[in-house]
């Protein structure tokens, strides 16, 4: 890991707030790229709260919020994450096949379509940097204005995840594999 560990009786009083809200939150326990948020703790006090919004309190069901995550987790190679969302997904009930398309780079087949179409948006969102009136038009039309708003900030957020995930070179827990090749 390329940021320092700070240990809970080594941290500021504004650390040990950033660290005591989010363990106190729905989480309960400091999540892996707060460990270099921390570092800042008014930039880790707001990323958490956002964090937490954005996984838990959308209007998007888990299946397709964990899909963005993968999909965004996928286009930034960030090991960690795919090893936290991959469980996570599978928990929520994504299909393993769809998973595993997205982790080797195939058009995964979809049976939903608003699995397709939240994979589509984040897909083309990191690919190409914007969307076209269609694609947004068809996703507000299938999950609400609301959900694509969301959607955005979710892919927005994990983004951010990913980011430091991998430029901080934090990694997998011990004894877990690198599933995802670049």
């Amino acid at each position: 890991m390329r940021v320092a560990t700070i240990a809970l009786e080594q941290m500021t009083a504004e650390q040990r707030t950033a660290h005591d809200e989010v363990v106190a939150g729905v989480r309960g326990r400091m999540p892996a790229p707060m460990h270099a948020w921390i570092h800042s703790p008014q930039m880790a006090g707001h990323a958490q709260k956002l964090g937490a919004v954005l996984r838990y309190g959308t209007s998007l069901p888990p299946t397709l919020s964990e899909l963005a995550i993968l999909v965004t987790a996928r286009h930034w190679t960030s090991h960690f994450e795919w090893y936290a969302h991959k469980r996570d997904g599978l928990k929520a009930g994504l299909d393993p096949a769809i998973i595993s398309a997205i982790a080797e780079r195939r058009e995964p087949v979809f049976a939903d379509p608003a699995q397709r179409i939240v994979y589509e948006y984040s897909k083309t969102l990191h690919e190409k940097r914007t969307i076209s009136k269609t694609q947004h038009d068809t996703a507000v039309a299938a999950l609400g204005e609301r959900a694509v708003v969301e959607l955005v900030g979710i892919l927005g957020y994990y983004s951010l995840v990913s980011m430091t995930l991998n430029a901080f070179e934090i990694g997998l827990p011990e004894n877990e594999q690198i599933e995802l090749q670049d």
